[in-house]
């Protein structure tokens, strides 16, 4: 078979038999099935070797990419964008922690018996919050509040620091100790219906038994003294039993 042709040198053209399964080549040199695996594997390794360049230039242009500052912010998303916004948490912007409001029998043991206190305080917040729970039992919330006798008798406005402990969730005890003032005897003609109380100021002292009924809402059996500690010549002392109702902030 007859595939190629060619031309001597007297411009006579030659022909080329080629078997079959031949490949007529240029020049119309014959190639047979034989000769195929050369140029197929040229053409593997042509492809081989573009997709090895591609691949190895690529970290390149990445690096170029990220260190374009450029590039960098137009890939940055805005903080809105990239992280939701919390839930606000409310601040505590009172100084007042809590309320108090109760009757408090005055001291039944004395001259000022049968008669009622109508009581008032108010707790601050402290200071700071102590992390350690036992440091939190041992640092005090400051406190104001009278105490206005309903019978005409001794009335007393007050001061001092409040400690609170909690026995279980529901369960407190409180203690507080500070100072008074009040506008009963203290020297001169003593009524029978009025207790010696010589002098003032006076040192005031409590201790409540409390129960939460909810986060806001307790209940305190609280008693309370009044007295000079002996600083004056007369030192009879008040000492009140009642219960009072607490409001949180």
């Amino acid at each position: 078979m007859l595939t190629g042709t060619d031309s001597d040198g007297t411009g006579r053209m030659i022909g080329h038999e080629c078997g079959p399964g031949c490949i007529a080549p240029h020049r119309g040199i014959c190639a047979g099935a034989g000769s195929r695996a050369p140029l197929v594997a040229a053409a593997l390794t042509v492809a081989i070797a573009v997709h090895l360049t591609a691949a190895a230039s690529m970290p390149a242009l990445a690096s170029e990419h990220l260190a374009d500052p450029v590039s960098q912010q137009a890939r940055a998303l805005p903080v809105s964008m990239a992280k939701a916004p919390e839930k606000p948490v409310a601040l505590r912007t009172s100084f007042i922690s809590e309320t108090r409001l109760g009757l408090l029998a005055q001291d039944p043991w004395s001259p000022e018996a049968q008669t009622g206190a109508l009581h008032g305080e108010v707790l601050f917040a402290r200071p700071f919050e102590p992390r350690n729970a036992l440091m939190r039992y041992f640092t005090p919330q400051p406190h104001i509040g009278a105490s206005f006798n309903l019978g005409s008798r001794t009335s007393f406005v007050f001061a001092g620091l409040s400690w609170n402990i909690d026995l279980s969730p529901r369960v407190f005890v409180e203690a507080s100790f500070g100072g008074a003032l009040h506008d009963g005897h203290r020297g001169g003609v003593l009524r029978d219906n009025q207790a010696a109380l010589g002098c003032a100021p006076l040192f005031r002292e409590s201790a409540s038994l409390g129960y939460r009924f909810s986060e806001r809402l307790s209940f305190m059996a609280t008693v309370e003294h009044y007295g000079n500690a002996g600083l004056c010549s007369e030192n009879r002392g008040l000492t009140n039993i009642g219960a009072r109702f607490g409001y949180s902030f």
